[in-house]
């Protein structure tokens, strides 16, 4: 079982867990929700270009809301479960497209929850999502209102982005991935005060 498929799996069983009405941190929806945005981006070649495409934005969300609606929770999260299909592009980039996407999402469920607790993730799963970083990092942080970088707690520089003021960001690979994505992350904060109100209210995101 790849790296994207164990993250899949515990995904499933957190869905499963909180049932289809609970909340997550994604705004808007719930888990329900949630379930039927990772369904619409593997199974519905149609509508998935807008999840990334604003112009498509309209479209995807009326597809996913009517999935959302219309789809029975069990069927639903058996669907995600399954992975992409056959037919689906990213059938052939499973292991590397969809790691950083199931644990965000995962985390998006958990982070969600009273009294969660941040999770000690194995090694190949951490090193993954550290490499993701650098990736993801320069687009989703392109425009921050300051040069921020992206530092481990053991002093180590994994990314800088944005121009203007210099604020740190100091937290592990994971947590940094989290931050970079607008999500709800253990990351510390350090710089002029103003720039780093400025970093922590900008819209992160591609």
């Amino acid at each position: 079982m790849s790296v994207a498929q164990r993250e899949r799996a515990a995904l499933i069983a957190a869905l499963r867990e909180v049932g289809p009405d609970a909340p997550t941190l994604c705004a808007g929806w719930d888990a329900r929700d949630l379930a039927a945005h990772l369904m619409v981006r593997e199974y519905r070649v149609d509508a998935a270009p807008g999840i990334l495409i604003p112009r498509f934005a309209g479209h995807t969300a009326r597809v996913q809301d009517d999935v959302a609606e219309h789809t029975d929770w069990d069927v639903l999260v058996d669907k995600v479960a399954a992975g992409p299909p056959l037919y689906s592009p990213l059938k052939l980039v499973d292991s590397v497209a969809n790691v950083a996407e199931m644990f965000i999402h995962h985390e998006d469920i958990r982070r969600a929850q009273p009294n969660w607790e941040p999770r000690t993730l194995d090694a190949d799963l951490a090193g993954r999502l550290r490499r993701t970083l650098g990736m993801m990092g320069r687009l989703t942080l392109a425009k921050m209102p300051a040069r921020v970088q992206l530092r481990t707690p053991d002093g180590e520089t994994l990314l800088v982005a944005g121009r203007g003021p210099a604020v740190t960001v100091t937290g592990a690979p994971q947590e940094l991935l989290l931050f970079a994505t607008g999500r709800l992350a253990q990351v510390d904060f350090s710089g002029d005060a103003a720039a780093v109100k400025a970093v922590q209210d900008a819209p992160k995101g591609l």
